[in-house]
């Protein structure tokens, strides 16, 4: 009887530790594979019984460090990385057998965000990743590629796993993202983590917290403008609640944004959307940390001149702290493509983005060249450009896509020289010219570069109201 009460009695026991143990869980982008910001405090969390106590043990530096469930379930707590290495173990343990996570990473950690530009992947027949198939396996470029989801609140976890890069996992990863890191892995000889959050068709309200839209009156408006779609969400802070809140927690050195052409309906409200949005991330994750954007490339919209209005507002929105932008006007194969295939340059200009500027890396050119100013002079305009110290170079011949007009709205295409690293533009017909566009047009595509071939920004001088009426 005695020794049936001690049998009853130790698998009671069992059970209940057993129970305890298993209630120790971690987020999912807490796991292995995945990378960690360097030199950094770096937040560790997850779930346990409430009051019990989670040691966690960090091979780089064989420190335990520990902390207690609350009641409400979760706990939290800072481990201190080291320089970029790696592969290492971290070790989570309350009752019961611990729980180790392999192949751990220290490096560089960036979100790749945005819509199906972001998205676009081999699997959607991104040719550019077919030539890296061969030799993609390494263990230095993670993935975590997020799934598509929404939520009507903020949620705390979500369905995805860190993955090395291989000729399997690359298929599926956004290419930009992918190219993006590849670059940095190569020039900065750390390991790289990319997140890819994004999804085809998504305006930037649904990356927004919803409150933050319902709290100013123009976002409000605008997004209300929105249709709905069979195919992607169009409600403020959607996908912001499933997609981006779950893993503010996790240290990052910065974002990656492809977005814009769901947006070109409200562009004259998109570069304080784009910019609330920044700040938003920024606040949750509290951190100041670098945004690098694509400017949308020329595509034959259905309606006049809203793509050059959404470009000119991506373009605006350069003056917010700590941004950059990538122009890929030179990288279409046809204006009817909203898709553009060169998603490997685009990857690299972002790159360099982050290697010049954030990176601080010397002699890395990442800026395109931009419109400073205007002089008139007689019957010319001479324009001041930026970012093209060494020079112009030209696409097919001489300069196209500029165009000028006189005080009253009259455009005339624009004759156009390069003269002491200066753009002079005139027309034989216009003897006062006193405006300039450049590009301006959902399909006009300009072909001056710097000398590192980087294309100048689409630009106008006017303010003048801007046709949106659908195409006849």
């Amino acid at each position: 009887m005695k020794h049936s009460f001690f049998v009853i009695t130790c698998a009671a026991l069992f059970l209940t530790v057993a129970k305890t143990n298993a209630q120790l869980r971690l987020p999912a982008i807490i796991a292995a594979n995945m990378v960690l910001q360097q030199n950094d405090s770096v937040w560790l969390w997850g779930w346990a019984g409430p009051g019990e106590k989670v040691f966690v043990t960090t091979s780089w530096n064989n420190q335990r460090d520990s902390a207690i469930t609350s009641n409400g379930a979760k706990w939290k707590l800072k481990v201190k990385t080291p320089a970029a290495g790696g592969p290492f173990t971290i070790t989570f343990a309350s009752h019961g057998n611990p729980l180790t996570l392999q192949n751990v990473m220290i490096g560089e950690v960036w979100v790749c965000s945005g819509q199906s530009n972001m998205e676009w992947s081999y699997n959607n027949g991104e040719k550019d990743v077919r030539a890296e198939m061969p030799l993609a396996a390494n263990n230095n470029i993670h993935f975590f590629n997020i799934p598509k989801t929404t939520a009507d609140a903020p949620q705390d976890d979500i369905k995805a796993q860190w993955v090395t890069c291989d000729s399997n996992s690359i298929k599926s990863f956004s290419a930009v993202g992918y190219f993006f890191g590849k670059k940095l892995q190569q020039q900065l000889n750390v390991p790289i983590g990319l997140i890819n959050t994004s999804w085809g068709g998504t305006p930037a309200e649904v990356w927004t917290p919803e409150a933050t839209i319902a709290n100013d009156p123009v976002l409000k408006t605008a997004a209300a403008k929105l249709k709905p779609f069979a195919w992607w969400p169009n409600l403020p802070g959607r996908t912001y609640n499933a997609m981006i809140a779950p893993f503010t927690a996790y240290n990052i050195a910065g974002a990656i944004w492809y977005q814009g052409e769901a947006n070109t309906s409200t562009s004259d409200s998109y570069s304080k959307l784009l910019t609330t949005m920044i700040d938003s991330w920024r606040s949750a994750w509290n951190k100041q940390f670098p945004f690098y954007y694509v400017q949308i490339a020329p595509y034959k919209y259905g309606n006049d001149n809203i793509g050059a209005l959404l470009q000119e507002a991506q373009a605006k929105s350069m003056t917010h702290p700590n941004v950059g932008m990538v122009v890929v006007t030179d990288l279409i194969d046809s204006v009817t493509n909203i898709h553009p295939s060169h998603k490997r340059e685009v990857g690299n200009r972002l790159a360099n983005w982050a290697l010049g500027q954030t990176y601080q890396r010397p002699g890395v050119k990442y800026k395109s060249p931009a419109y400073a100013g205007a002089q008139v002079k007689g019957a010319t305009i001479v324009l001041t450009i930026n970012n093209a110290p060494t020079g112009f170079q030209l696409r097919e011949g001489g300069l196209k896509g500029f165009f000028v007009s006189g005080a009253t709205e009259n455009w005339l295409p624009a004759e156009a020289k390069i003269e002491k690293g200066k753009i002079v533009v005139w027309n034989k017909q216009l003897k006062q010219p006193v405006y300039v566009r450049y590009g301006f047009g959902n399909t006009l595509v300009g072909n001056v570069s710097s000398a590192e071939g980087l294309p100048l920004i689409p630009f106008r001088t006017d303010s003048w109201p801007v046709d949106q009426a659908p195409v006849q």
